[in-house]
């Protein structure tokens, strides 16, 4: 008697959270890997289905609120040496850097440019920082659904930042390990204009990593797809690994 009331008592605290707590709860399964390096592969398909795919090294460096991450591109060669920068923040917008080899300079994303595609993909530069709820407003509580066979809670988040591309996002999370499955991204005209399908998760030393993205834009019919590999954590990465002088190396 007392196990079940114990699981309805669970279940209850679940289904009385609010959007703002549901969204912390599920930034939370994933926090504590300290940093990262991995290799990452990202495929382009535009709308005929014509594939070109690029490869690049991935390291992020945890943060108690912001995180940072440096990418960089391995091939093809058109691309090759191309470096992205990105500093988290929470009260502000993102800071962000790409290193262009060919003209031998860095660039800084502008606050007002963060919408803008990430190097012809269907990701934005707003979409490569990572998801922190207090970069979003909530309201009201999550609804339930089932999503790919799985029990899942519906949330909606709105952007807090004045130049974010989006007016709402809508996230699928798994009921039982609260992972995000999928989320919707709704323009500023509030029509959908992509879907984010998460394709899997892993756990590396007990902490849940991605291992990858699936982002469909609805209104063009493009895809991009980023895939994830040979990551390791914690291997004692600082701040210094990730300062604007690595960009021009």
């Amino acid at each position: 008697m007392k196990l079940l009331t114990g699981l309805v008592l669970s279940v209850s605290t679940l289904l009385a959270l609010t959007n703002a707590e549901l969204a912390q709860k599920s930034k939370a399964v994933m926090d504590g890997f300290e940093d990262s390096i991995s290799k990452m592969q990202m495929t382009l398909i535009n709308a005929a289905k014509q594939e070109k795919v690029r490869i690049m090294k991935m390291k992020v460096l945890e943060g108690e609120d912001e995180d940072k991450s440096l990418m960089e591109f391995l091939s093809p060669a058109d691309v090759k040496g191309t470096k992205f920068l990105s500093y988290e923040h929470v009260n502000k917008d993102d800071d962000q850097w790409l290193y262009l080899p060919a003209l031998k300079r860095v660039k800084r994303i502008a606050s007002k440019n963060k919408s803008g595609a990430f190097m012809g993909s269907e990701f934005s530069y707003e979409d490569l920082g990572a998801f922190n709820p207090k970069k979003y407003k909530y309201e009201g509580k999550p609804t339930e659904a089932t999503f790919n066979g799985k029990a899942v809670y519906i949330s909606s988040a709105i952007p807090i930042s004045k130049y974010s591309g989006y007016t709402k996002l809508v996230s699928y999370i798994d009921k039982e390990t609260l992972l995000i499955q999928k989320i919707e991204y709704y323009d500023r005209k509030h029509e959908l204009l992509k879907v984010g399908t998460f394709d899997g998760y892993k756990k590396i030393s007990g902490v849940y990593r991605m291992q990858g993205i699936t982002m469909k834009n609805v209104q063009n019919d493009k895809t991009t797809i980023l895939k994830w590999s040979d990551e390791k954590i914690k291997n004692g990465l600082t701040s210094k690994d990730f300062s604007k002088r690595y960009l021009k190396r």
